[in-house]
């Protein structure tokens, strides 16, 4: 198997940002309970991981590595975060008035979402290169995305069955989390 694809097989389901590094889980547990929601997030998510991703290894390589500021990156890759958030916001609000009002307070928290910025810091310690950290971030953020989506799938049908009452809420979403991580590390020996 080519490298590429082993990157993309990883991130996506061997070392799943989410479900194996536990990076990024306020969006997952907060915006789940709807399917409409969940693929409105992990579509936001892609955008911004991926661009984050090449901006910020362009950042580190041609500003901050340069000069020998490498100190500021977690601050750089934030403002970088922040900025991408903040398009990703106003065209929802513009094109999708809907999802932007359903999404609510998850999106701009993308912008602290620890998954965005994780795989940012992973793709300066990997030394990836530029095209290795772009599929790096876009396969990270369909791992995201495909397990955002998993879950809320699983969490709507929670609406229909009958749940023991010890459990219901918060207690099934996170045991079920804990489930859906357990089952991604069943991909553990692919590569």
């Amino acid at each position: 198997m080519n490298h590429t694809m082993e990157l993309v097989i990883g991130a996506i389901f061997i070392n799943n940002i989410l479900l194996a590094k536990f990076l990024g889980n306020c969006p997952f547990l907060g915006v789940s309970k709807k399917m409409e929601t969940a693929v409105g997030m992990a579509g936001a998510v892609v955008f911004v991981l991926t661009l984050a991703g090449m901006i910020t290894w362009l950042v580190e390589h041609y500003l901050l590595a340069p000069f020998g500021i490498e100190y500021i990156r977690t601050m750089a890759f934030i403002l970088i975060i922040a900025t991408l958030v903040q398009f990703v916001e106003l065209f929802l609000r513009k094109s999708i008035p809907a999802l932007y009002q359903a999404l609510g307070i998850f999106l701009p928290l993308i912008t602290t979402n620890c998954a965005v910025l994780g795989v940012a810091i992973i793709n300066i310690q990997e030394g990836y290169d530029l095209f290795d950290a772009i599929v790096f971030s876009a396969a990270s953020a369909a791992g995201f995305g495909l397990a955002l989506v998993l879950f809320a799938g699983i969490r709507e049908r929670f609406e229909t069955i009958r749940v023991p009452k010890q459990i219901e809420g918060t207690g099934i979403g996170l045991v079920t989390a804990g489930l859906l991580a357990l089952s991604f590390f069943a991909f553990k020996g692919m590569i």
